[in-house]
């Protein structure tokens, strides 16, 4: 029988002010979060959730009682997970296929719509323009819905797991109890011989009872490339700094991607031959859909990882973008490490929130495993002064080596960079992909300019570069100020 064993405990569930950075209690503060967080209105109350279900959720997944989701009166999320084979201490012999199956489970009531979205609206000074807008009112209410249904605990639900192998047969498994958060996790044994790494399969629930449900395992081998990247003004705009720019760019505004790096993303997927993702934010999970959807449309597919905060007040919506996201994320980068210790990994984030400080963290902690740090340097976003200056990046990599981090305005500053990591130090297949992304050659091959910095060669043992010089420009100006 395979195994399957549940987790009742969610290691990135956090507080978010008991573990508020330094720097990100003052960015809050700069930007008067706590003010606009007092002023947005009630998302729902425990109340709200029928007497069966409130008693339930003190016993959370541990509920005798539990009982299968119903079509009828629940929904039902599964979320894209990847597959790996876990190393086990002492243990060298090949271990089965697992991966971490994370469900969400919602009851069918929730506050009423209009009052949160008119409540949402005047907060963000959209007064009657919004009801006006019929596109506008039509996408705060699909991104709103999410975040207003109430919790489901002590629900389970039946998914149909195919195999990768052509000769393989399906198998059923169970998912839960939710916990008193609606929450279940837990890690199973998804079949597959060794040459599944690569693919890809598609978990539906048992008998196609909820349609809605859908969740692609990808199979990852224990070696090559992987990418772990933020998702929030990293490769989408959303104006972190600003509780007004989170607002507006969460629940009315079209997503955008940030320039240049939809073409970024297709030279690293390129270049590390089909690397391995993972996105990792601090999102809410509630805004899943909505993110999985972005992301599917402009980037390489992969595992999304969102945030497990409690909150009853959509300024707890704000907390989770602002507050604990350090701790929040090297919690998650130590998952994702445990799955795949044999791995390379590159790291991509930017310095609206603490990814610096998160990523050179889990460096210092496991040295060689992460081979390069990328943070976008964002310029069109309030309050950066602080969190834009040298001194700062400085402070963040003191136990990173030079070679390994680079701060960007622009991802085309990173071609020498990423034509070394990849192990081509002379023009071939990853010198012309890049110098086609560049828009010629000659640009990706000319003297850097201020702000950019070349790379000596790779040392022949360690795939490193040596004597690297520092990835901060001569004088004392703010990283990336030069032309770009």
């Amino acid at each position: 029988m395979p195994r399957t064993w549940t987790s009742s405990k969610r290691a990135n569930r956090v507080e978010p002010k008991a573990s508020e950075s330094l720097l990100e209690a003052q960015s809050r503060k700069d930007a008067n979060f706590s003010e606009v967080e007092a002023r947005l209105p009630k998302r729902y109350a425990r109340s709200e959730m029928g007497f069966i279900d409130k008693r339930m959720s003190f016993l959370g997944s541990h509920n005798p009682f539990g009982r299968k989701a119903c079509p009828r009166d629940n929904t039902v999320w599964v979320l894209d997970n990847t597959a790996y084979k876990p190393t086990r201490q002492g243990d060298d012999t090949a271990q089965p296929w697992e991966a971490e199956f994370v469900s969400y489970f919602f009851g069918s009531g929730g506050r009423d719509q209009t009052k949160s979205l008119n409540g949402l609206a005047e907060v963000m000074g959209l007064g009657d323009n919004t009801a006006r807008d019929p596109e506008t009112r039509k996408r705060m209410e699909e991104r709103l819905k999410p975040l207003l249904m109430t919790i489901a605990p002590a629900r389970t639900v039946e998914i149909l797991i195919p195999s990768p192998d052509a000769d393989g047969s399906p198998q059923t498994r169970v998912l839960g109890p939710s916990g008193s958060d609606g929450i279940s996790s837990q890690t199973v044994a998804v079949g597959g011989s060794d040459e599944a790494d690569g693919k890809t399969i598609t978990c539906t629930s048992e008998g196609e009872q909820f349609p809605g449900l859908s969740c692609k395992t990808r199979y990852v081998g224990p070696e090559g490339w992987a990418i772990i990247s933020d998702i929030d003004d990293t490769v989408k705009t959303t104006q972190t700094p600003s509780p007004a720019g989170i607002l507006r760019f969460t629940f009315t505004d079209t997503p955008k991607t940030v320039a240049g790096m939809e073409e970024f993303y297709k030279v690293l997927a390129e270049s590390f031959r089909s690397p391995a993702w993972f996105y990792l934010s601090a999102s809410p999970y509630n805004l899943y859909p909505f993110l999985r959807e972005f992301l599917i449309e402009h980037y390489p597919p992969g595992t999304i990882i969102l945030r497990d905060a409690r909150w009853l007040h959509f300024g707890g919506l704000l907390q989770s973008f602002t507050a604990g996201v350090q701790e929040y994320k090297t919690s998650r980068i130590e998952k994702i490490r445990s799955w795949l210790p044999d791995r390379q990994f590159i790291c991509v984030g930017n310095s609206t929130q603490s990814d610096p400080e998160a990523y050179a963290q889990m460096y210092a902690k496991y040295p060689g495993w992460i081979k390069a740090i990328y943070i976008r340097k964002v310029l069109d976003a309030p309050h950066m002064e602080e969190r834009n200056k040298n001194q700062r990046f400085i402070e963040a990599f003191k136990d990173v080596p030079d070679h390994v981090w680079r701060v960007f305005i622009q991802p085309q500053e990173l071609s020498d960079h990423i034509k070394h990591l990849a192990g081509q130090a002379h023009p071939g297949m990853i010198g012309t992909l890049l110098g086609r992304w560049c828009q010629t050659e000659h640009d990706m091959k000319a003297i850097p300019r201020k702000g950019q910095l070349a790379l000596p060669p790779l040392s022949p043992t360690a795939g490193t570069a040596m004597d690297a010089p520092s990835p901060l420009p001569a004088d004392d100006a703010t990283v990336g100020t030069g032309t770009a």
